[in-house]
C-alpha cells in the first residue's frame, strides 16, 4: 500500500490527506503546531507528526524512507522548497510537488526538478495528478468515442534531455503541448524534454497502463519500443 507524507496540515493538507486514505493509502501529515491537526476528521487514521517538515528526523518519524510521494503544501514558500528538495535529494522520492505562493519563483524552482504549483492556479486535483500518475491519466479531454484522451505523462527523471519525438516513439503517444515554467508551449522538431517540464498528450484510453510503465522506466533501446501509434 503505497505511504504518501504532506507538509502542512492546512485546508490545502487536510484536503489530500482525506482524499488519499479515503482511496485506500496511508498517510502522514506533518506540522509544527499540534493544534492544526484538529482539521483532521476524528477518524483519521494516519500519522500526525509535530514537526518542522524539512527535518531529516521528522521526515523519518513520517514515514519518509518508504514514501511513495511527498507533498510540501504549508504556508511558507521557501519551507515548502526546502522539504521539497530534502525528500528528493536526501530519500529519494520520486514523486514530489511544492505549492508556491510567489510564482517568480516558480520556473528558478521547476529547474531544480522540483514539480511546483503557483497558489494562484491551485486545486488539489492539481496536486493530486503530480502525487499520483494514474491521477494525470484519467485526462483532461476525452473524444466522443471516448478511445482517446488528452492527459499527463508522467516520465521518468532519465528522460529529460531526450526528444519528445521520441517519447512519441516509444509510448505511442501524440504530444500535443508541454507546460514549462508555468507556460504552455507548443514542441517543435527539435524540442526536447527538460526535468520540471509538464507533457499533455494524446493517447489511446486502452493503452494507459503500458504507457505509464513504459514511462517510468528509464528509456530502452529502440528494438524494445512495444508501442504504436493506432
Amino acid at each position: 500500500m503505497p505511504h504518501f507524507v504532506i507538509m502542512g496540515a492546512g485546508r490545502v493538507g487536510v484536503m489530500l490527506a482525506h482524499t488519499l486514505e479515503d482511496a485506500g493509502h496511508t498517510v502522514a501529515v506533518i506540522d509544527q503546531d499540534d493544534r492544526s491537526f484538529r482539521r483532521l476528521r476524528k477518524e483519521f487514521a494516519g500519522q500526525k507528526v509535530t514537526g518542522v517538515g524539512f527535518d531529516r528526523e521528522t521526515l523519518k518519524r513520517a514515514g519518509i524512507e518508504k514514501a511513495y510521494a511527498f507533498a510540501a503544501v504549508s504556508s511558507g514558500d521557501n519551507s515548502n522548497i526546502i522539504a521539497s528538495r530534502v525528500a528528493r535529494e536526501t530519500f529519494k522520492v520520486q514523486n514530489v510537488v511544492a505549492r508556491i505562493y510567489d510564482p517568480n519563483r516558480a520556473e528558478f524552482y521547476q529547474r531544480l526538478g522540483i514539480p511546483t504549483v503557483a497558489a494562484v492556479r491551485w486545486s488539489t486535483d492539481q496536486v493530486l495528478r503530480r502525487l499520483l500518475p494514474e491521477q494525470a491519466m484519467a485526462g483532461d479531454f476525452r473524444e466522443a468515442s471516448g478511445r482517446l484522451l488528452l492527459g499527463e505523462l508522467n516520465l521518468h527523471d532519465s528522460w529529460a534531455g531526450h526528444a519528445l519525438t521520441d517519447i512519441e516513439r516509444f509510448a505511442g503517444v501524440r504530444i500535443a503541448y508541454i507546460t514549462r515554467f508555468g507556460e504552455g508551449l507548443l514542441p517543435g522538431p527539435d524540442t526536447s524534454y527538460q526535468q520540471g517540464d509538464t507533457v499533455h498528450a494524446m493517447m489511446g484510453t486502452e493503452d494507459i497502463n503500458d504507457i505509464a510503465r513504459i514511462l517510468s522506466q528509464p528509456p530502452a533501446s529502440d528494438a524494445e519500443s512495444d508501442l504504436s501509434w493506432k
